[in-house]
């Protein structure tokens, strides 16, 4: 008998599995704790940070990502995360702000974003977009110095 998890285990999971992804692609990973976050993780690389926001669902029968259109950040990056039925691996689908706002269909007391609308070229395995996201590196004092002297 197939194990069914619950919505917030899925979530969890979904959280883990995008940490390891960025990780095995040489980012710095650090997750934030509690429920109902705007940011679930925080990437760095060279220096420069990126606010990734994870959402996940079991399976390809589900609809898909439950989200409402005002509870979408500006400058976070969105991965949708569809964990699948093992011993197949997760399937990711990254998308800006921006994209992940064109996408959600918003009712009066909901909002949710199709799997089928995010299973294209545009989103499916988009890892590049995390990093076009990446904030400029910061510049520390003691190099802004050694720059005016030099």
């Amino acid at each position: 008998m197939a194990i069914t998890p619950d919505r917030n285990s899925s979530h969890l999971a979904g959280e883990y599995f995008v940490a390891a992804e960025l990780y095995r692609r040489g980012y710095s990973v650090a997750m934030t704790l509690g429920n109902a976050k705007a940011i679930d993780l925080f990437a760095e690389h060279d220096g420069r940070t990126v606010n990734v926001q994870v959402k996940a669902i079991a399976r390809r029968k589900n609809v898909g990502w439950p989200i409402m259109q005002d509870r979408v950040v500006p400058g976070v990056m969105y991965v949708f995360v569809c964990l699948n039925e093992p011993p197949d691996a997760p399937t990711y689908f990254i998308a800006t702000a921006e994209e992940a706002r064109l996408k959600v269909k918003q009712y009066s007391t909901r909002g949710i974003i199709d799997l089928t609308t995010l299973r294209n070229e545009q989103f499916l395995g988009r890892w590049d977009k995390i990093e076009a996201a990446l904030a400029p590196a910061i510049v520390r004092a003691t190099d802004r110095s050694r720059r005016a002297s030099g």
